[in-house]
C-alpha cells in the first residue's frame, strides 16, 4: 500500500513539487530524477572529470576498515573505486545514537538498492553504495537521543548523558567519547524495552558498540557495518586528515573567494522565497574551524575574519596558511559539505529526504562555482512499519490509514460514531439546523415591532451557538469516555503508526523492532522497501 506524500501533512511545497511537478522546480535543480534518458550523459560527465582523487580514495578506504572484516561484496566495492567506471551512490547522516530514527537506514537501504538497480542495467559502469558519516556535525541534541513505544503503549524518550545538554559548544560530535552516564541510558533502555527472547543477545551487541570510551564515530560505524556489510555498503569518514588534505582547494577557494559565491546563493535564496521556503539561512562563509574550545563558524569582518563569537581575527594570508598546514581543523556547513562530498567522491546520486532535497535547490550554484558535476539528487524511500498486532485492531475498526495520517483525532471521532447507534456530528448538525431555521423566523418577527430587538437576536443567536459547542465538545468528552477500551486500542495503533503525530520513521529507533522480531526484521524491511514508488509506503509484518 502506498500513501502519497501530498496527503500527508508537513511536507513541503518544493519537495512535493520536485517529486510530482518537477517543471515548478526545474530553476533550482539541474536534472529531473526521473529522466532516464539524461542519466548516461551525467555519468559520463561525471566519470571524465572526476579522477583528482580516485586512488587516494580507494587507499583511504582501505586504511579506514582496518580493523574490520569486511564481506567480500564491500571489499569489491572499495576496490573498484580506483576505476574510472565506477560511480558512487551516496547518502550521509548526522551519527545518531543507536543509529537515530528510522529514516537513517531507509536511506542506507535506498542507497544500496539503487547502486545494484542501476548496475544491472547500465553495464559500462558500476554503482557503490557510499554512506558519508556525516562526523564533522557539531549539534549534540539531534544525536543523544532515541525514541521507543513501550510496554504501556507510551512514547518514551531515552538521551544520553543530560549533564552535557547545557554546554554551549562541545566541538564535532564525531570525536565526541562516551563516559559513564551510558549506563544510565541503557537503565532507562532495558527498564522500556519488552523482555523477549532477542533483547539480552541484541543489547550485548549494541552494547559491544556504544561502550565507554567510544566515539559516535566509532559507534555508529559499528552499528551499520554489522548491520549493511552484506550489502557491500561502503562507510565513509570525511573527517580523515588524508580526505582533509584533499580538500585543501576547495577550504581555499571558499575563504577567498566568498563574496562571489554569497552573492549567488543571496539570489537564488531570494528567488526560492518568492515562492516556496528557502531551507538554509545563508552565511558568508560556509565554513568552521575547530580548535581546543570548540567549532566555530569563520566570519568576514570589514578586511579580516573571525571565529563567530570570539575576538581573534585572522587575515586571509593567515587562514590559508592554516587550511595548507592543518587542514583537519577546518569542516563545511550545510551547504558546502555537498560540495566537498562530490569532489572527493564521484557521486552520481545522493540519496535524501525532503529537508535536503529542499536545501539543494540552494546548494546548486556552488557547483558551477566550484566546477564540479552535480548529481543526480534522488528521494530517499519512506515506510511505515505495520505490526502484525496491530492488523486485528485496524480491521475490527475499519480504519483508512489515508484518514490516520491527515487527522487521527478525526478518525477516532469516526470510529466512535460507527460503532454508537447516533453520530455526534448528525445529533449537533441536525439541531443548529432546527434552531438557525427557528432564530430567522424569530428575527423577522421581531423586525415588525423594533429594529433593534431584531439586532439583539443576532446577538442571541452568536451565544446560543458558542453554547451548543461547548455542549458538543462535552458530549464528545462523555463519548470518549463511554467508548474508552475502543479509544485505547485506537492509540495503540497511532502512537506506533504516528508518534507524536510524525510519521514513524522519524520518531521510533530501529531497537524497538529488532527487541520484539530480531534483527532479522531489518532484513525484511530492507526486502519489501520500494525505491522506485516516491510515495510513503505501508510496509506490513506477517
Amino acid at each position: 500500500m502506498y500513501i502519497s506524500f501530498s496527503d500527508i501533512p508537513g511536507n513541503h511545497n518544493l519537495f512535493l513539487d520536485y517529486l510530482y511537478e518537477f517543471e515548478n522546480v526545474k530553476d533550482f535543480y539541474k536534472t529531473d530524477f526521473r529522466d532516464k534518458e539524461e542519466y548516461l550523459n551525467i555519468f559520463k560527465k561525471i566519470s571524465d572529470s572526476h579522477n583528482h582523487s580516485r586512488e587516494t580514495l580507494a587507499a583511504v578506504l582501505k586504511d579506514q576498515y582496518a580493523g574490520f572484516n569486511p564481506s567480500a561484496k564491500t571489499q569489491k566495492n572499495i576496490s573498484s573505486l580506483n576505476e574510472k567506471k565506477t560511480l558512487a551512490v551516496v547518502t550521509g547522516q548526522q551519527l545518531g545514537i543507536l543509529g537515530g530514527p528510522l529514516y537513517t537506514f531507509y536511506k542506507i537501504i535506498t542507497a544500496i538498492k539503487l547502486a545494484s538497480f542501476l548496475s544491472e542495467r547500465y553495464d559500462e559502469y558500476y554503482f557503490v553504495p557510499i554512506f558519508w558519516l556525516e562526523g564533522d556535525d557539531h549539534d549534540f541534541n539531534e544525536v543523544r537521543e532515541i525514541n521507543l513505544v513501550n510496554d504501556s503503549n507510551e512514547i518514551i524518550n531515552i538521551a544520553y548523558d543530560k549533564e552535557l545538554i547545557d554546554e554551549d559548544n562541545k566541538g564535532s560530535v564525531g570525536t565526541l567519547q562516551f563516559n559513564e552516564s551510558l549506563d544510565l541510558f541503557y537503565q532507562e533502555l532495558e527498564k522500556n524495552l519488552r523482555t523477549t527472547e532477542f533483547t539480552a543477545p541484541l543489547l550485548e551487541k549494541i552494547k559491544s558498540f556504544y561502550k565507554t570510551g567510544n566515539t559516535f564515530k566509532t559507534a555508529f560505524k559499528e552499528l551499520i557495518f554489522w548491520i549493511f556489510d552484506q550489502y557491500g555498503l561502503v562507510i565513509f569518514d570525511p573527517q580523515d586528515s588524508k580526505i582533509k588534505d584533499l580538500l585543501k582547494p576547495i577550504f581555499k577557494k571558499e575563504i577567498s573567494d566568498f563574496r562571489i559565491h554569497t552573492e549567488k546563493l543571496v539570489k537564488i535564496s531570494a528567488k526560492l522565497e518568492e515562492v516556496y521556503h528557502a531551507q538554509v539561512k545563508i552565511r558568508p562563509i560556509n565554513l568552521f574551524y575547530s580548535n581546543e574550545e570548540g567549532r566555530y563558524l569563520i566570519e568576514p569582518v570589514e578586511n579580516e575574519f573571525r571565529l563567530k563569537r570570539k575576538r581573534k581575527k585572522f587575515s586571509l594570508e593567515e587562514l590559508v596558511s592554516l587550511i595548507e598546514s592543518e587542514p583537519a581543523n577546518f569542516s563545511p556547513n550545510v551547504l558546502l559539505r555537498p560540495i566537498c562530498q562530490d569532489y572527493i567522491l564521484p557521486t552520481s546520486f545522493y540519496v535524501g529526504g525532503p529537508s535536503e532535497i529542499s536545501y539543494f535547490a540552494q546548494v546548486m550554484p556552488l557547483y558551477d562555482f566550484y566546477n564540479i558535476e552535480s548529481p543526480i539528487i534522488y528521494p530517499r524511500s519512506s515506510a511505515t512499519v505495520i505490526e502484525k498486532n496491530l492488523s486485528p485492531i485496524i480491521e475490527k475498526f475499519d480504519i483508512d490509514l489515508n484518514e490516520l495520517f491527515h487527522d487521527p483525532e478525526k478518525l477516532k471521532l469516526k470510529v466512535m460514531d460507527s460503532i454508537s447507534k447516533t453520530s455526534v456530528d448528525e445529533i449537533f448538525n441536525e439541531a443548529s439546523y432546527k434552531i438557525e431555521n427557528v432564530l430567522d423566523q424569530l428575527k423577522e418577527r421581531l423586525f415588525e415591532f423594533d429594529k433593534t430587538m431584531s439586532d439583539a437576536g443576532s446577538k442571541y443567536k452568536q451565544r446560543i451557538f458558542h453554547d451548543l459547542e461547548i455542549l458538543k465538545e462535552k458530549t464528545i468528552d462523555a463519548q470518549k469516555r463511554k467508548y474508552e477500551t475502543t479509544l485505547r486500542q485506537i492509540d495503540k495503533v497511532v502512537n506506533v503508526i504516528l508518534p507524536n503525530s510524525t510519521l514513524q520513521e522519524r520518531q521510533i529507533n530501529f531497537i524497538y523492532f529488532a527487541n520484539k522480531y530480531r534483527t532479522d526484521i531489518l532484513k525484511n524491511i530492507f526486502e519489501e522497501l520500494s525505491i522506485n514508488k516516491f510515495e510513503h509506503q505501508i510496509i506490513k509484518l506477517i
